[in-house]
């Protein structure tokens, strides 16, 4: 899960979820058009996100003039992977040439026939080995190759550096452990007038997703490693819910609110009322343009527990009707779209800050070596955000495991919900009950496939 689908400004968020376009369509027969190769792609932003819009279709007119054999035909769409048509898309063969997908989506994709193997294609991508190996292994089933990454996020802590002052918290040591979260939490509420120290999601399969993220950084798993069977009824899932619980009841650290959603947390934070919450980096510039807060408030460190964080984010695949010549100018609109250090839709940070865009975030973080300091360099010399209240997250994700999501994760999540929303909810909430309960209806999901 994200909580946004374009990586820049917070205006399209306030978007109504668009349905995908109607003329998407997949490769066809009729793949040239006055001889030059045409290829259809998604995720275009809506035109209610004017200053992406805008980026996106400079980029490809610049692409189509460097490579005046190829004709791109772009569809719109927010978000751009609707999980209400997604399927319905693949199994009808309806995806375009080039197609976005979440990181979760990969083997599906693969294992129902839609993905074109693109193994022996990615030779010609000069960037392909410079992508860090753990998100390039994402696309990569049984040793083929099936898609490119496009961005990568991990979780950390926001919190508030403003409130941590208040709280006589240091606001340069943000907490490293839960147990340091509890404490630092139940100081912050302790400044009473509606102050909530820590807050989490517990409906809408946002409960599961964070539960997950909780359990990874103390070790655990959600699914073992056959992918059959549910491994959260475990030391390490019974100590997540136990710490929620112990928070809201004992510590009274959560506020008496429950069953919130990003929506609810961000507004929180964003007015001043919360100390701490999970996630990506991308929620820092929405806190900012639409719910209140103030970039130099806002701090982010890395996942407390110290052992993993969850990993996330999204890529390319190819139609598998897809012909050689549209993979070949596929991988090229790739390569100048997203894949270029410094420059392009994702890297062109200068055409960012001059648009108002947020500039100097941790993540996404796509490439290593060379490519990666040059992508940081240009990112540095024009970032307009306090790059230093992010630096303990840089410095905690070395250390960190990243680990995707699960199998059927939002099945799985809509699970997890339950128990994470009755230990919030109910004060008597039976953990040991709860995890067995949701272990056996995981097994289940993870039978059906």
């Amino acid at each position: 899960m994200r909580s946004t689908g374009f990586r820049r400004t917070a205006v399209m968020l306030m978007a109504s979820s668009l349905a995908l376009a109607a003329t998407a369509c997949g490769s066809s027969d009729d793949d040239t058009a006055d001889g030059k190769t045409r290829i259809t792609v998604n995720c275009e932003p809506p035109k209610s996100a004017k200053v992406d819009r805008s980026f996106f279709d400079a980029d490809i007119k610049a692409f189509e003039k460097a490579n005046p054999d190829i004709d791109v035909v772009a569809h719109d769409a927010f978000p751009c992977q609707d999980p209400k048509t997604f399927d319905a898309k693949l199994a009808g063969g309806q995806m375009e040439d080039v197609f976005y997908t979440y990181f979760t989506d990969a083997k599906h994709v693969v294992d129902v026939n839609q993905a074109a193997d693109i193994t022996s294609y990615v030779k010609d991508l000069k960037s392909y080995s410079t992508i860090q190996q753990q998100l390039r292994d994402i696309y990569t089933v049984d040793g083929k190759i099936y898609g490119i990454p496009r961005t990568g996020y991990s979780m950390g802590l926001i919190y508030n550096k403003a409130l941590f002052e208040k709280a006589g918290l240091d606001p340069d040591k943000p907490p490293t452990t839960w147990e340091e979260l509890r404490a630092d939490a139940k100081k912050i509420a302790a400044l009473g007038k509606g102050t909530v120290g820590y807050a989490d999601y517990s409906a809408q399969n946002q409960g599961g997703w964070h539960f997950t993220a909780e359990l990874y950084s103390q070790g655990g798993n959600v699914v073992g490693e056959d992918g059959k069977k549910s491994t959260i009824d475990s030391p390490e899932g019974k100590a997540v819910l136990q710490n929620l619980k112990d928070m809201r009841w004992s510590d009274n650290s959560m506020g008496t609110k429950q069953l919130l959603v990003i929506n609810d947390v961000q507004q929180m934070m964003g007015s001043g009322k919360l100390g701490m919450y999970l996630s990506a980096p991308d929620n820092i510039p929405i806190l900012v343009k639409e719910k209140g807060g103030n970039y130099k408030d806002l701090a982010l460190a890395p996942m407390p527990g110290g052992k993993g964080t969850l990993i996330g984010g999204d890529g390319y695949m190819f139609n598998k009707k897809a012909t050689p010549e549209q993979i070949k100018a596929g991988l090229k609109w790739l390569e100048h779209m997203f894949l270029t250090p410094g420059d392009g839709f994702l890297g062109d940070y200068a055409r960012a800050k001059q648009n108002d865009a947020p500039v100097g975030l941790p993540e996404p973080r796509l490439f290593t070596g060379a490519a990666d300091a040059k992508d940081q360099e240009v990112k540095k010399a024009n970032a307009n955000v306090p790059v230093e209240n992010y630096q303990a997250f840089l410095d905690g994700n070395q250390s960190l495991q990243m680990k995707i999501e699960p199998p059927q994760a939002q099945q799985i999540y809509s699970v997890l919900d339950g128990a994470v929303s009755a230990v919030l909810t109910k004060k008597d909430a039976d953990i040991d009950q709860l995890l067995k309960d949701a272990s056996g209806k995981i097994d289940s999901i993870l039978a059906r496939g």
